[in-house]
């Protein structure tokens, strides 16, 4: 089923989505499943897998030349989602899909392999910089911003392929418009309460977000956000962009103490004074663990309260603060074996 399907279908009743990310390469399947398997008792309608573009070193040779070594740190999405289809056919998977490290034709072609798999959803992402530069470099023949990926998945969605000769040969295997419909994705972007870091300001990064949801996004998901007031004047700035697709908040709850430091840093996000006190009083990470479970409790009770869709929430490859968080705002979800 479509994500913007599940969200219709569930007007009245919101429920929690998980975001994982893939472990790293040299450990099996079996690390995969333990990651998703705590988070399965609350029968997520979705799941979402995280991509990371493969990044780029340089090793000198004797002679004084350089030689580029590119490496993959993780397995790739396909095989991230198939080995999740094999162990959890229930759940939904929503891949991410990026621009970075990709010609526009590799990107089409990791979708129509997604697409032979069954994946119905997708998440568009431009990704990050690689590490040493100062700003995104796309690809040669690449996509420079994630508007053009989803417009890129709009076309495949109508049959309309990058190579104009395969449009006839996917015509002979769509008996009617249909079948092209029933193998079309959803698409969900990103959006960011407190603005992207590369954007002007946040009247401009809500301009950009506008152009990819008239490129055919379906839906918003937010990075993740500790603040709701942030939150919800953006959700006011969208709507009076014209931006009506769901906005669904993405939460995470803070785990230790350095990351009072790393999180900002990371992901260029501010945390609330009031958390920022309460965690800096704490004498060590079990503290901080407490600290940050309660907040995300209250943060995500709140969000509720305040009729949001869904709660989108990011696992970092740990699941045992926000299983606390989920059993404490959704009760009832494990008993009643219906999802959230």
């Amino acid at each position: 089923m479509k994500v913007i399907d599940i969200i219709n279908q569930r007007q009245d009743h919101p429920f929690a989505s998980f975001e994982i990310v893939p472990p790293l390469k040299g450990t099996d399947a079996e690390r995969l499943y333990s990651i998703i398997t705590p988070l399965m008792q609350f029968h997520p309608p979705f799941i979402n897998v995280t991509c990371h573009r493969d990044e780029v070193e340089y090793h000198p040779n004797p002679d004084g030349t350089f030689q580029k070594l590119t490496l993959s740190k993780r397995p790739s999405t396909i095989a991230i989602v198939a080995a999740i289809m094999r162990r959890f056919p229930g759940v939904e998977i929503v891949p991410h899909v990026i621009c970075g490290g990709a010609s526009r034709h590799q990107v089409e072609s990791e979708l129509l392999d997604l697409r032979f798999l069954g994946i119905s959803n997708v998440m568009a992402l431009r990704g990050d910089a690689l590490p040493g530069q100062k700003a995104f470099r796309p690809e040669p023949d690449g996509f420079a911003h994630t508007n053009e990926l989803v417009a890129l998945i709009n076309n495949l969605n109508r049959g309309r392929y990058l190579d104009p000769n395969m449009a006839d040969d996917a015509a002979e295997t769509s008996a009617n418009t249909a079948e092209t419909g029933r193998h079309a994705f959803c698409t969900g972007v990103a959006g960011y309460p407190e603005k992207h870091f590369e954007a002007a300001n946040l009247e401009t990064d809500i301009d950009h977000l506008r152009r990819k949801v008239e490129a055919g996004a379906d839906y918003i998901v937010t990075q993740m956000c500790f603040d709701n007031e942030a939150f919800y004047r953006f959700c006011d700035a969208c709507r009076k962009a014209n931006i009506s697709v769901p906005i669904i908040p993405g939460v995470k709850p803070i785990s230790a103490l350095r990351q009072l430091d790393t999180l900002p840093r990371t992901f260029n996000i501010d945390l609330p004074q009031e958390l920022v006190e309460r965690l800096s009083r704490c004498k060590d990470n079990n503290e901080a663990y407490s600290v940050g479970t309660e907040w995300c409790i209250r943060q995500s009770e709140d969000l509720l309260r305040h009729g949001v869709p869904a709660i989108h929430y990011y696992t970092m490859g740990r699941t045992d603060n926000i299983l606390q968080v989920v059993k404490a705002c959704f009760p009832g979800a494990t008993a009643s074996g219906q999802g959230l």
